[in-house]
């Protein structure tokens, strides 16, 4: 919806959702055509939040616009800035790390290593192709854990440097586990071209001369917003 007409885009979603069955009657004990209680969330620019109402009508149903909610473990919030997110992968890992090293002294590296990749990398990397773009303090405290799981898994020196321990490990830092993530993302939607939704938003950028020095990049749409360059 465009900031400028942020009540007339909603009213255009409670019109088109009118008639939406979100949750079929065998696999509820609602009666068909009802909504299940839930919250809905606003995702905009702060110009667009400031006009939305405290309820949103979807299929029939008012529901209360929420500050964040979380979906598939990842918690979404209305900038998308992922604060809570991070926060809670943070909180989780730490307790991890913590109870790895109260029992270091027992464990091999190897099994050790194993444990720090199956309770703490794998919760870090995890949907992490979200925070492309977030602000750097949210990527620097997940690296953070990162580091720490590192130091507890190799025995070294809280106050040792990092980058070698990591290089030891074979783990790449967390922003280049990002970067990795979309572009690993965008090499499958353009080999397989699937799916489909994505494959339509990567475009090749055309070039208005033919030279040797042109190489085949991707075309990035023009954004005034920071916001908006987060966007895949």
């Amino acid at each position: 919806m465009r900031a400028d007409n942020t009540p007339a885009g909603l009213s255009i979603l409670a019109e088109c959702t009118t008639d939406v069955r979100l949750v079929p009657a065998e696999w509820s004990t609602a009666q068909p055509g009802q909504v299940r209680s839930s919250d809905s969330l606003i995702v905009g620019t702060t110009k667009q939040l400031r006009a939305v109402t405290s309820s949103v009508s979807v299929a029939g149903v008012d529901l209360p616009v929420a500050d964040d909610i979380k979906v598939l473990e990842v918690v979404l919030d209305r900038r998308l800035s992922f604060h809570k997110h991070v926060s809670a992968v943070a909180q989780s890992c730490n307790y991890h790390t913590q109870a790895i090293r109260h029992i270091q002294h027992l464990l091999t590296t190897e099994l050790a290593q194993t444990l720090a990749c199956s309770l703490i990398l794998s919760r870090i990397d995890y949907c992490n192709a979200v925070l492309h773009g977030a602000p750097s303090y949210s990527i620097k405290r997940l690296q953070r854990v990162e580091n720490n799981a590192a130091q507890i898994v190799l025995e070294a020196p809280r106050r040792s440097h990092a980058s070698p321990l990591l290089r030891t490990l074979h783990w790449l830092p967390f922003q280049q586990k990002i970067e990795y993530k979309v572009a690993l993302l965008t090499f499958k939607v353009r080999s397989t071209s699937t799916p489909s939704y994505l494959q339509l938003l990567i475009q090749d950028r055309e070039h208005s001369r033919n030279l040797r020095s042109n190489t085949t990049s991707l075309c990035q749409p023009f954004t005034t917003t920071t916001f908006a360059k987060r966007a895949f």
